[in-house]
């Protein structure tokens, strides 16, 4: 059902080292203000950790001197500490798992993309007992476990992202009417949105207050207030899609790269 309403809606305090009483919440704020010593030795202290979910999200051992796995997934736990939002009310090893699988998921499949480039023969092996494997049932096989596993992934995006929505008092079915009726006028807010994402203090206004910063917004797009007051919801959903570990919807929702666009009407 989600699924359904998100395609209409498409239509400083210094510290080195941390206490051992500090929870890995406790210590990412901190991170957030300032410290970046203390980023640096949060980020070494949990690579054994970092390896772990990326051995599990490849179901074998990662090696974190040699497999790309290892440091894609090093560098979406550094994104992980500048996008979590203690207010979310979840952990931050979890939200951090979260976002190592998604850029995870973004290279194998872009890993994929490349191997589908290669002639069918190389997909042939041999079984046990000797028996050339058809390729085009190999590659038919493993076609359709993507397609499933794309649906599951995209699902569970939609999931978090209407979590994160409710923080703001919007239910999804709500931005089916936000959604505005001409596309002049959806890219126009798409790049509103875009403008809004891309600003780190912005950002953290929004999620801390709850609420869409349009006295600042004011100062950096052409658009009226009454404006940006009546399209209040779709231009948070589509910032909190830009800024969160969403690549799916962001492939689903096909945003145009452009700046701001036209005038939103």
């Amino acid at each position: 059902m989600l699924l359904v309403l998100f395609k209409k809606f498409l239509g400083k305090r210094q510290s080195h080292h941390p206490e051992p009483a500090d929870t890995p919440e406790e210590i990412v704020i901190r991170i957030q203000e300032g410290d970046l010593r203390l980023r640096n030795q949060f980020i070494t202290d949990y690579q054994p950790y970092v390896a772990k979910v990326t051995s599990r999200f490849c179901k074998r051992y990662v090696d974190p001197s040699r497999d790309d796995e290892f440091s894609i997934a090093l560098s979406a736990f550094n994104e992980a500490i500048n996008q979590f939002s203690p207010q979310a009310g979840r952990s931050f090893l979890g939200f951090a798992e979260q976002v190592m699988r998604r850029r995870l998921i973004d290279y194998v499949r872009k890993e994929q993309r490349f191997s589908q480039q290669l002639p069918y023969s190389a997909f042939e092996v041999e079984d046990e007992e000797d028996n050339i494997v058809n390729p085009v049932e190999v590659h038919q096989a493993i076609e359709q476990y993507e397609k499933q596993r794309g649906m599951e992934e995209r699902r569970g995006e939609i999931m978090d992202l209407n979590r994160a929505l409710s923080d703001f008092g919007i239910q999804f079915a709500d931005l089916v009417d936000a959604s505005p009726k001409h596309d002049d006028s959806r890219q126009a807010l798409f790049g509103i949105a875009k403008k809004l994402s891309a600003d780190t203090e912005l950002m953290r206004l929004m999620l801390t207050k709850r609420m869409l910063p349009i006295k600042e917004l004011l100062d950096m797009v052409s658009v009226s207030r009454k404006t940006l007051e009546r399209n209040r919801k779709f231009i948070i959903a589509v910032a909190l899609v830009y800024h969160g570990p969403f690549p799916y919807l962001r492939d689903y929702l096909h945003i145009k790269d452009e700046e701001e666009g036209g005038d939103a009407h």
